[in-house]
Formats: C-alpha cells, structure tokens, sequence
C-alpha cells in the first residue's frame, strides 16, 4: 500500500511540474500584464468606486442574479483567504527564502487585473443552465463570448475544475494543525485512526451546509470571512509589534533576495535559480488568490447587477486583500520570528511555530481557530464551483450527485500527506487556468469597450 501511495505522490509530482512550465507562466503572467496593458491600468485609477459598489451603494434587488456584490465577494475569498495564505505562504518561504514572497505581489498586482476581466466577462456573457437558470463563470462566457463551436474549451475547464475544486488541500492542512496544535500536546493523537476520525468530522460539517445551496453557503461565508481576516490581522499585528526593530529588514530583504535567490531550495528555471524562485512565488501566488484559474468567476457571475464592470471592480479586491495584505501578514510573522531558519517544519506547522513562538499562550489556539474557520468556510465555497461545473457537463439535474464525491474527498484529504494533495490541486488549477486566460485574452476588447463606457457614464454623473 505503502508502495503505491509513493507512486501515485511521484506521479502527481511530475504531472505537477509538467503543467507549470513556460507555457502556462506566459499565458498567466503574460496574459495579465498584456490585459493591464490593453485597458491601461484604468481600473486600478478607480479602487473607491470599487469599495463603494461593494458596500451597496449600486445594489439593485432588481437586477439579475442570486447574490449581492458584497456576498459574491466575501463567497470568493472565503475560498481563496484560505490555507493558501497560512500553509501556502509557509510552503513558499520554506523552498524559496523571503523572495518568494516578493514574486507573490508581483502576482497579484497582475492577479487584481486578470479578475477585473474574468469577473466582467462573467457578468456580460452569462448563460442558461439546463433548468433555464441564469449562471456565470469562465464555462459560459466561453460558449456566449466566443460561440458553441467553443465549447470543447468549455467542457475541458469544467472538468478540471470537478477536480481542481475538491478541498483536499485545506482539510489535509487543517487535520496536521489539528493534530500538531491540539491532538499531539495532549497525547490523544492515533496516527491513522485520528486523521480518519478528523475527516468524518469535518465531512459530516460540510454536508449540512452545502446541502443547503448557494444562499446558505454565502450566508455563511457573509458572516465567516470578515471575523476571520479581523483576528487573523489582529494577531499578526501583535507579533510584529513584539518584532518591529527587525520588520523594516525583512520588508527589505523580501525584496533584494528575489532577484539573488539566496535561500531558494527547489529547481531551476529559465537555466536560473532566480527563474525557479519566480515560478514558485507565481504558483503560490496563483494558489493563493486564484486569479486567471477561472473558479471567482463563478461566484461573481451570480451576483445581483446589470453592470458588468462593476462587478469586475468587486472581484478585483480580492487579490489585494488576500494576497497583498492576508499573505503578507502571514509571511512576516514567519520572517520575523526567525522559525524559517530554525524549524524544519513546512506548510501550516511552520506559521503555528511562528505564532507559537511570538505568542507562546494563546497564539497556537488563536491560529487554530483561523485555520478552522478559513479552512471550513472554503470547503462551502468549492463545493458550490465544483457543482456549477457537473452542471454544466451533465445537465443542472445532477449537480447535486458532485456534492457526494466532495463530501468523499474532505475523507481523502485527511489522511493523505501534503505533497500529494499540494501536487494534484497545483496540477487541476494550471489545466483550468488555459481555457480561462485564452477566452479572457480573445474577449478583452469587449471589457475594455464596455468599461471606457462604464468609466465615462460614472464621470459624467460625478461631474
């Protein structure tokens, strides 16, 4: 058994590094910087705007869709500001050293526009699922923007996406939390039979609320993800505090390290150290915030609008909270307290030495609870964009049959080891990410037509 499951964790190792080779960086770091081109940074010139359609100044319950602006938003992150911020920036610093952290910004400077257009096109090219319901996301903006010969593009996101959207990342790092911070102290952890045990749990959570569809599932996310990146900010805050003579330090070596690559452990790329350090950050950063992957989409094609850009403005804050700020929160606690040089620990055992360490009292359980609900609150989100894509390859009837193999999987995640679950959900995210930025890419100048509207029509009511 042992034997097998070291086949499969090289296999999806391979499989991994295959899917994020140049190819994929030109189409999602190219493709980004091209569309901040082509529109010419003007949505950034409205980030304002961009908080006030979010706080429902422009909400309209008479518009089409499900949810508000606010619900689309926080339903989006409540995936994204996940264990891609705690375990993820972790990973990173541990293979790359504190420049990786700098090529995490660079992605989501880049990320901030690719959602602008993705999330647009979500609104402007929505379609009918088999029931006649009104949906968006990158499946439907293929087959309405570009035409059903398209729609084998379609086909292929959406079946990545069964498998790109399964949690198996979040429950494997909240179950080694579990165990680390709670289980293993108090001598009640049982190897195997504890991460079952976990796994039935959290399945069993998970069950009740995404059973209960969409509203329920943004309901949830409406109240979780604000309390949770609150106290998460709060307790950052302190540990730099208790660090601040050596915070200006590392904001300075994140910065002169990504372009010498000093700690980098992993493989080179581009026949550079330098390169390898790049890739990393943009996975990580890609995995932390989603942008140009296709899956926020779908959440924010179901919002209540009738502006396109709008909705586009919502979605592109979310690559600044969750990277730009949520990240970099979580990276300097690592940096600062020194565990990235003195802990061999990876993933989210390395940011609970750092909160540890800092915070030797209440830190570990004030993690814990983050992780828990960062990690539980995400698990609803994937559910419902797991679902979008079963209902669009097998018809809006059986959507529901995906829920059942989602449920499966938080099994699955639970007692498999990281490498495994980081290798096949790194794998899923880069084949969804082709079909998104190449209909993004095709359809920009329709984003960009309608948001030189959108923008004019605004100054004129300012003026």
């Amino acid at each position: 058994m042992e034997k097998l499951s070291n086949l499969f964790e090289h296999f999806v190792s391979q499989m991994s590094s295959l899917a994020w080779g140049l190819p994929l960086l030109i189409i999602l770091i190219g493709g980004g910087l091209y569309l901040i081109v082509r529109i010419e940074f003007l949505p950034f010139r409205y980030l304002l705007h961009a908080i006030a359609v979010l706080r429902g100044k422009y909400d309209n319950d008479n518009d089409e869709g499900e949810i508000t602006h606010f619900q689309a938003l926080t339903t989006a992150l409540s995936a994204t500001v996940g264990m891609g911020n705690i375990a993820g920036v972790a990973v990173a610093i541990s293979l790359g050293g504190p420049g990786a952290v700098f090529w995490m910004w660079v992605s989501a400077v880049i990320g901030m526009s690719t959602k602008f257009f993705t999330a647009s096109l979500a609104v402007m090219f929505r379609g009918k699922d088999s029931e006649g319901k009104i949906q968006g996301g990158p499946m439907y903006f293929i087959t309405e923007g570009l035409g059903k010969n398209w729609k084998p593009l379609a086909l292929f996101f959406s079946v990545c996406g069964l498998v790109g959207a399964l949690p198996v990342f979040n429950v494997n790092q909240l179950t080694q939390a579990i165990n680390d911070l709670l289980l293993k102290p108090a001598d009640l952890y049982f190897g195997w039979v504890s991460n079952l045990a976990i796994g039935l749990i959290l399945a069993t959570i998970t069950a009740i609320v995404i059973l209960g569809g969409l509203s329920r599932i943004s309901k949830t996310a409406e109240k979780l993800v604000p309390a949770m990146v609150a106290l998460y900010f709060v307790m950052v805050v302190i540990i730099l505090g208790i660090h601040i003579d050596v915070v200006p330090h590392y904001l300075s070596l994140i910065v002169t390290d990504a372009f010498s690559a000093s700690f980098f452990k992993g493989d080179a790329f581009l026949g550079g150290i330098v390169g390898g350090l790049i890739l990393l950050g943009i996975k990580r950063g890609a995995f932390s915030n989603e942008a140009g992957i296709g899956t926020a989409p779908m959440a924010h094609g179901a919002a209540k609008t009738s502006e396109p850009i709008r909705e586009g403005l919502v979605a592109m804050l979310g690559p600044a909270i969750d990277t730009l700020i949520v990240c970099t929160l979580t990276a300097l606690a690592i940096l600062v307290t020194g565990v990235w040089e003195t802990s061999a620990s990876n993933g989210v055992s390395l940011t609970a030495s750092a909160f540890h360490q800092a915070l030797p009292t209440i830190g570990k359980y004030g993690l814990l609870l983050c992780i828990a609900v960062f990690s539980i609150s995400s698990l609803f989100s994937y559910s419902y964009y797991g679902t979008k894509c079963m209902s669009f390859i097998f018809g809006a009837k059986n959507k529901g049959v995906y829920n059942y193999f989602y449920i499966a999987s938080v099994i699955l995640g639970a007692t498999t080891t990281l490498n495994t679950m980081l290798g096949l959900i790194d794998t899923f995210f880069a084949f969804m990410a082709i079909p998104t930025m190449t209909a993004t890419i095709i359809l920009a100048p329709k984003v960009v037509k309608e948001a030189k509207i959108y923008f004019s029509k605004l100054k004129g009511e300012e003026g």
